[in-house]
């Protein structure tokens, strides 16, 4: 037979009814987060700053493109070679961006325009 460790309360591990459990004492009256909230927030900054650096090497990748091939027409499969090191698979970029288009910024189609998309435009 398992038995339950003792702790304040009725003497079960289980507090008795009508005593706050720690998670409901309160304690706090201004800009409490939750350990849920704290995550949500750095999941939303990494996914911002994640998104504007893919950003930035795929328009990269297209700058050099263009200026090997001359051309914005780019193969789904096709994958970039960035002087860093990096790679960026271009085709599947541009694919994305192109299908996503509605939630880019006016500064990251102005970017793509000038590089020569029309469907940025």
């Amino acid at each position: 037979m398992r038995t339950l460790a003792r702790t304040a309360g009725n003497g079960l591990g289980v507090p008795e009814p009508g005593t706050a459990t720690p998670s409901r004492q309160g304690g706090c009256e201004t800009g409490c987060t939750t350990p849920e909230d704290r995550s949500a927030n750095q999941r939303e900054d990494r996914g911002a700053a994640k998104g504007s650096d893919a950003f930035t090497r795929g328009v990269a990748a297209l700058t050099q493109y263009i200026a090997r091939e001359g051309k914005t027409v780019v193969g789904r499969g096709h994958v970039e070679h960035l002087p860093d090191g990096t790679t960026v698979r271009l085709g599947v970029f541009l694919s994305n961006q192109k299908s996503r288009r509605d939630r880019l910024s006016e500064q990251q189609l102005a970017t793509l325009a000038a590089l020569g998309l029309e469907w940025a435009a």
